[in-house]
């Protein structure tokens, strides 16, 4: 296979979120690297809206499979399916999901609507849309806003979290201001789980991975905000780790890869995928974000829990390649 390393362009260092953007080239340096060392020649080749310049590169370099590392389109989220829908169209075997659950997944309220109505927990909800009447009177407090459409954590930190209702029509005209329509969500404060899946045509669960707040102070909410992710000399950067607990019991490990398989079913994901959940009070559970194609930096949450079955990130990128041969060849 001709394999293209297709990705979206970062901002600029110093642009809002440039932290979260530039990561991406993270990912396209260690995919390449790990196809070097399998034997492949690929071909970096940014995304951006001239669709032609885009395609012709593509016949030009005889391209006939793609890494799609895309997370949008100039730092749009509202476009992030959108380089998988042109792939499609070129008839270009890819790596990860296809469009449809893309763009499904990356939109909070629907991916909440579409759990709902499989029976899926996941915390109630209400979208804010600009509107002066905000009709949220249903959720208990406290709630997180969260930007309907961002991912990366982008618009979400310690003030997204709110205990007092006086605050929320302040906190979410700013946040509107920023990130437009703002999903208002219960908070659930218990443990916090992550769970990958891997594989075509079925997918495996990966080893659960929780998030170990044990070291934050009563004033600080357990949270992964962008602080968390992308500043390095932030207290919750330092202190929210992740970890592989192997004293779960089994019916709640059980029970957690279930309702992540489901998940993955129901969205349609391909390849891979991880789902965050959290458990409430109760230990049901509750799923926060449904992650088609998440981050393969080596130090993110799905390369991590793929290590920790056994493979290395070469050996996971030799996997994408088998996917892709198998839908080639299909």
């Amino acid at each position: 296979m001709r394999i293209g390393i297709v990705y979206n362009e970062p901002a600029r260092e110093g642009e809002p979120n440039w932290e979260s953007s530039v990561d991406v080239m993270a990912q396209v340096q260690a995919v390449e690297t790990s196809l070097h060392e399998l034997g492949h020649n690929p071909v970096r080749l940014p995304f951006l809206r001239d669709l032609a310049t885009f395609s012709l590169r593509v016949r030009r370099e005889a391209i006939t499979a793609a890494f799609n590392l895309c997370e949008s389109v100039d730092d749009n989220p509202h476009l992030s399916g959108h380089p998988a829908a042109v792939l499609e169209l070129l008839d270009i075997p890819f790596t990860g999901s296809s469009a449809g659950p893309l763009m499904i997944s990356t939109n909070k309220l629907l991916a909440k609507r579409v759990m709902q109505g499989a029976g899926i927990g996941t915390p109630a909800a209400y979208l804010y849309q600009g509107e002066k009447n905000i009709q949220a009177s249903g959720l208990r407090f406290p709630v997180i806003l969260k930007p309907q459409f961002e991912d990366a954590s982008i618009g979400i930190d310690q003030d997204s979290v709110l205990t007092d209702p006086s605050r929320l029509r302040p906190a979410l005209q700013r946040l509107y201001g920023l990130h437009g329509p703002i999903l208002i969500e219960e908070y659930i404060s218990g443990r916090e789980f992550n769970i990958s899946l891997f594989g075509f045509p079925t997918p495996e669960v990966m080893p659960l991975a929780e998030i170990d707040f044990s070291s934050f102070p009563d004033d600080l909410h357990r949270i992964v905000g962008y602080r968390a992710k992308w500043d390095p000399e932030s207290f919750e950067y330092q202190e929210t780790r992740r970890i592989f607990p192997d004293s779960l019991p089994w019916h709640f490990a059980s029970q957690m890869a279930s309702v992540a398989l489901e998940c993955f079913h129901l969205f349609g994901l391909r390849d891979y995928g991880r789902v965050d959940l959290r458990l409430d009070s109760d230990n049901a559970i509750n799923v926060l974000e449904i992650n088609a194609n998440p981050c393969l930096s080596p130090d993110a949450g799905f390369p991590a829990a793929v290590a920790e079955n056994g493979k290395t990130y070469t050996d996971m990128v030799n996997c994408f390649l088998r996917f892709l041969a198998a839908r080639s060849q299909a």
